[in-house]
This record gives structure tokens, sequence and C-alpha cells, in this order.
């Protein structure tokens, strides 16, 4: 997984987390890895990653949030990984607290690419994408993970109309009328769905590319139970335009109105989101969230 080498904005570490600790951690743990090479390749908001060797990587949580995301890999994705029809950096070997450093941590595969925010999908890929989706949205158990900001409904994200505000004010123009329908939209549709596993986090940083094409899906910290069009809202992110996106939804099995309608105001959701965070000092994630509400101008 070849991933930016730091992110804008981050929050300050809760542990520091260094080549000589995944060294040290490994030593105690899994001695047979401790000789590979261990280099530094992202810094995340919750956990830092190293490449192990040339086929394996290393997640550390820097924070507790992140220390309860590498606990819902750890143990569910394990289960799906086998399902899914595009790599995912499911844990071959799990990490304990040790030295000192209070948290899980992961041994994972290794997967090619780059983030499709830096080498964005070809249209061509519209029909992987869908697929893998719908190999993903299979019904996930009782005790399945309950995400607070993506296993409720668009109502239950009291936050969204206040940033649709600010983002507004701060940006005349993008939050325009095709932004507006698609949010008041998303809201009035029922869910007509019963709940499945969701990745949700879908963005562009968390797709791997390998020129254009699709090569992993990475980040499964909030994998939850919930709602299906949660994850559909990345088809506007990630695809070019609107004949690829439909390309994905026939892939996927198609989608009713309803269910369209939410994934669009998913887009909205996260885009706003996206705009934001990413106006203090992470200009990329900004223009991620700013391309997924110019493309609710187009239909699907």
């Amino acid at each position: 997984m070849t991933t930016p080498a730091a992110t804008h904005g981050l929050p300050p570490a809760e542990h520091a987390v260094d080549a000589a600790l995944a060294r040290a951690l490994l030593a105690q743990q899994h001695p047979d890895l401790a000789d590979l090479p261990i280099a530094h390749a992202a810094s995340g908001w919750d956990n830092v990653m190293f490449r192990l060797g040339d086929e394996l990587a290393l997640r550390l949580p820097r924070r507790a949030a992140g220390a309860a995301l590498i606990a819902t890999e750890q143990r569910w994705l394990p289960d799906l990984a086998g399902e899914l029809p595009l790599p995912v950096p499911a844990p071959l070997r799990t990490g304990s607290a040790g030295l000192g450093y209070p948290w899980p941590w992961s041994v994972t595969p290794w997967l090619p690419g780059v983030p499709a925010e830096q080498a964005p999908l070809r249209a061509d890929q519209a029909a992987r994408l869908g697929q893998f989706l719908k190999a993903l949205h299979r019904p996930a158990p009782d005790d399945a993970p309950f995400n607070p900001y993506r296993s409720v409904p668009l109502a239950g994200r009291a936050t969204t109309e206040p940033t649709m505000a600010r983002v507004a004010a701060a940006r005349p123009g993008l939050i325009d009328a095709p932004v507006g329908e698609a949010w008041r939209a998303g809201l009035a549709a029922e869910i007509d769905l019963a709940p499945t596993w969701i990745h949700g986090d879908l963005h562009a940083r968390n797709v791997l590319s390998h020129d254009g094409a699709v090569s992993g899906i990475i980040d499964w910290g909030d994998m939850a139970r919930g709602d299906p069009a949660t994850d559909l809202y990345g088809l506007w992110m990630l695809l070019p335009d609107a004949a690829a996106r439909a390309a994905a939804l026939e892939a996927y099995g198609g989608v009713s109105a309803a269910t369209l309608a939410r994934a669009r105001g998913w887009a909205v959701a996260m885009g706003v989101v996206l705009v934001e965070a990413g106006s203090k000092d992470d200009p990329g994630l900004a223009a991620m969230g700013e391309r997924t509400l110019r493309a609710l101008r187009e239909r699907p």
C-alpha cells in the first residue's frame, strides 16, 4: 500500500510510534519477522503504517481511537476478506500491548498501488467497483459493530446542515441547487434495504489504484452494520462521470430510487465534511469533497 508519507492536520500522537518500537514489538511477539527491513510508509489520523519486507505491512495505532479501529479490523475483516473480489489488508497476525506500548497492532499484506486521490480510477473500473460493493453488502450479524457516524440514517447526522451552511458561506456557488436537492431527497427517502456490512469510509484515500485500475480497498476500521447507501456515495467521488456511475450501479445489480437518493444524500454529507476539514491545511482533502459535490450536478 503506497500511501502519502504524511497527512496534513494530524491530531497529536498519544504514543510515539517509530520503526525502533515496531521492530522491538516484532522481536518480542513475532521474532521470525523481526529481521525484515522496516520503512515508514504513512502516518494517518489514528495509525502509523510501516512496510515490512516486500510483502507485509505493520499497522500500529498512534491514538486510542486508532486502537478501537484496529480491534474492529482484527475481529471482523478476516471473516469478510475471502468473500470480496478485491484485495483487502486483512490481518495475517496480531500483536498486543507490550514494552510500554498500550494497544493492539497488526501485520497485514502489503497491497500494491497508490490512493485513487493520486491516480484516479479509469471509467472502465466502474463495474469492478460495483461488483465489489455488491459482494461487501451482505447481511451483517446482529453483533457487528455499530458506527455512530455511519450506522445512522442521514437524519441522524445533525452536523450536516450546519456544515453545509459554513461551506456555502466560505465557497460561494459550491452548495448549489443540485446539492440542496440531493440532500433534501436523501433525507426524505425511506430506508428500503436491510442493514448490511459497510466499509464506512470509502473515499479516495482508502481505494488503491494501479495505473488507474482499482487494486485494493484499505482502512477498514469504520466497517459496521448499516445502510448500503452509506458506501454507494463513493461512486460520486471515485468515478469520473455519470456514465461510469451508471455502469457501477448496473454491475451492483441496480438500486431503487430511494437507495439512489440516500446515496446522493450521503455524497452531500461526506462532501461537505471533506471540504470543511480540508480547508484548514489539506487542500487535497478539500478537493475530494468539492469533486464529490460537483458530481451531483449529473445523474445518476
